[in-house]
């Protein structure tokens, strides 16, 4: 005979199967709120700058435009249901790692508004010539994670285990130089690279907490790698450096 408590567990348990395996929102969907918040973004930093003419947000918007259309074509051509599963958080996703992805979008987000607001207030500005260097550093970074998506195709936007792909450890391509090397490229083509491409100092500052946050979610990654991932501690024992060949 079935009691009450047992019907209640069985309820709790095809709600949490059922909630495993909700299904996500529409592409169209998913695309449509990038388009709406990335707009957004924009409208932010041209009012904080004092209008349309601010030259370096234009230059800025036009060259991450162009490289990330490229790297993602070309990954798409290498991998397809890479590009897929990275429209999606999977099944595991840590929770800890949603907190760190909003707090490295808010930080990433503070660094345009700083740089747009310190242009529409006169605040000291780098020099024009350092803007070159800005655009090689987010090409170089961009580079860098378009290689490691290239060669590991666990490269997934959030952090978890990927049981239901059968998850192996990537020894392949920039994984011999350091561990985590997709977290390198984002480091230097958007934090590092933003405040020059946009000119401003104080932009460094918004763009430190947001090295911070990578650095911690590297960190955090790389510990359940290696409680959790067959085989890590191995590549760990061979790639010894997290982000910084000779330093961490």
């Amino acid at each position: 005979m079935r009691t009450p408590l047992a019907d209640t567990a069985d309820m709790s348990e095809t709600h949490a199967v059922a909630a495993r395996r909700r299904v996500p929102p529409p592409f169209w969907i998913r695309l449509l709120l990038g388009l709406g918040i990335t707009g957004l973004l924009i409208w932010g930093m041209f009012a904080a700058a004092g209008g349309w003419g601010w030259w370096p947000g234009w230059a800025y918007i036009g060259l991450l435009t162009v490289g990330q259309t490229i790297a993602s074509l070309f990954v798409k051509r290498r991998d397809p249901e890479l590009m897929r599963r990275r429209g999606e958080a999977g099944e595991g996703t840590r929770g800890w790692d949603r907190a760190l992805l909003a707090l490295f979008g808010l930080t990433y987000c503070a660094e345009l508004i700083v740089a747009a607001l310190g242009a529409g207030r006169g605040w000291p500005a780098l020099p024009g010539w350092l803007w070159p260097a800005g655009a090689a550093l987010y090409l170089a970074g961009n580079a860098m994670v378009t290689w490691a998506m290239t060669v590991n195709t666990h490269f997934e936007k959030t952090v978890r285990i990927q049981t239901d792909r059968d998850h192996q450890v990537c020894d392949r391509g920039p994984y011999r130089l350091v561990r985590h090397p997709g977290y390198v490229g984002a480091i230097l083509a958007f934090p590092l690279a933003t405040p020059f491409l946009l000119m401003s100092a104080w932009a460094f500052l918004p763009a430190a907490l947001c090295v911070a946050t990578l650095a911690v979610r590297t960190a955090l990654e790389d510990r359940m790698l290696r409680a959790e991932l067959d085989g890590y501690e191995v590549f760990a024992g061979h790639t010894r450096y997290r982000l910084l060949p000779g330093i961490w």
